[in-house]
């Protein structure tokens, strides 16, 4: 468990606060690249980290986030037109661009020069794989974007959903570390489906950490001579790198973005090295509404079906994983209290990812250079960011997936 002091002390995520800080050195998803789809399409409400942001793709394609209230008197830039590279007020017509330069202040005598003593706070965007990234940290200490090898295949080879979680962003982010889940959250009742999570459900966990996070690793011993070994990859500061069964050849990757600190957006990426993937794409009709909320949400208890629990699955929740992963993590409530846990070998995982962002808060806290901030160019190839899993002979899993630096310059082949 964590005492009080630590349990606020990661999850607590405003402007301010120790991880709120930490957490505005990296580059976060803030928005899906549909959400502003084209040149002079409407702007959208952005909330991430405590801040109220707007959102808007300018005359030029140029993404642009702004702080949501105009800087003369405060009305919500949402409501504003987006026309000539540039975000017009609809109160007195004030102009900004993406860059928050105050353009125009039409308003005021022909001879002002008040447009140029103010400028609207501005956050740089980086646009990848379908999402929008923001950076909300100190300018002067940007970061590169990291080049994960998911970030130099086509658009086409990619696809994402977003969602609304109803609780803390650590909520779901732990459940992404815990691998003993799979034998039962997300268990299908179908004889013949994948059995291996059944063969085993008290995996042995061991956890190895990295320049980017921390490897975690269950083993599943399914007889006297094979071991399932599934490697996932905890990244600083919100997501964690995922093997999916029957897609070898790419990887998932899920993000938890805190909105607030008992709210968090979750984006579930996937790529395909080789190929595209518009076969696999989740149709969001059935699992999201407009506002990126669950259809199967915590006021209509998820619409579990008591009788499939008997028939099709364990839950009887339905087949969409973020709908029961959105029950485990939302029922906990708003702000889990960590104090009341008990945790247990299973947690193993969950207890060194907790302890790496904690040591690395405190390390921050203390003026040190956060981990996975990447700043040199030379250091930025990020192909050695794994998720695996395979069944090998015996359990020598070291052997069959070693951790890869990034001066060993291969990537590591997944077969589920």
């Amino acid at each position: 468990m964590l005492t009080k002091e630590e349990n606020q002390l990661i999850t607590r995520t405003n402007a301010g606060t120790p991880m709120g800080e930490l957490m505005r050195r990296y580059w976060v998803p803030a928005l899906l690249s549909e959400e502003i789809p084209s040149p002079e399409s409407p702007p959208v409400q952005v909330r991430i980290l405590g801040e109220e942001l707007v959102a808007f793709r300018d005359t030029n394609g140029r993404v642009g986030l702004l702080d949501e209230h105009c800087p003369h008197r405060g009305t919500s830039l949402i409501y504003r037109r987006n026309e000539q590279c540039g975000l017009r007020c609809i109160y007195h017509g004030w102009k900004m661009d993406v860059e928050g330069n105050v353009l125009d202040t039409p308003a005021e005598p022909a001879s002002s020069t008040f447009a140029g003593r103010v400028r609207q706070n501005a956050y740089a965007t980086h646009e990848v794989g379908g999402m929008i990234f923001a950076y909300l940290g100190p300018k002067e200490k940007q970061p590169l974007f990291p080049d994960y090898e998911w970030t130099r295949v086509p658009r086409s080879h990619c696809r994402v959903v977003k969602s609304l979680l109803e609780c803390n962003y650590l909520q779901g982010l732990e459940g992404e570390c815990d691998s003993s889940h799979l034998s039962f959250l997300h268990r299908v009742l179908d004889p013949n489906e994948h059995q291996l999570y059944k063969a085993d459900t008290a995996p042995e966990y061991q956890t190895e950490d990295t320049d980017f996070g921390v490897r975690l690793v269950a083993l599943r011993h399914l007889n006297e001579r094979e071991t399932y070994v599934r490697v996932t990859s905890f990244t600083m500061p919100l997501s964690c790198v995922l093997p999916v069964r029957g897609a070898v050849g790419g990887y998932d990757v899920h993000f938890y973005t805190p909105v607030d600190d008992t709210h968090s957006w979750r984006f579930d990426f996937a790529f395909k090295r080789d190929h595209p993937i518009e076969d696999r794409e989740m149709n969001r009709e059935g699992f999201v509404d407009a506002n990126f909320r669950k259809v199967q949400n915590i006021d209509n208890h998820y619409l579990q079906d008591r009788e499939k629990k008997r028939t099709e699955n364990f839950t009887g929740l339905g087949p969409i994983f973020p709908v029961h992963d959105g029950c485990a993590t939302e029922t906990q409530g708003p702000l889990y209290d960590r104090r009341k846990e008990h945790l247990g070998v299973s947690d193993k995982a969950v207890i060194a990812v907790r302890r790496f962002m904690l040591d690395a808060i405190r390390a921050h806290q203390r003026g040190e250079h956060p981990p996975h901030v990447i700043v040199d160019p030379a250091a930025n190839d990020l192909r050695h960011v794994d998720a695996l899993a395979r069944t090998i002979e015996g359990d020598d899993w070291r052997s069959a997936f070693p951790y890869l630096t990034r001066s060993a310059g291969t990537v590591p082949t997944a077969a589920v």
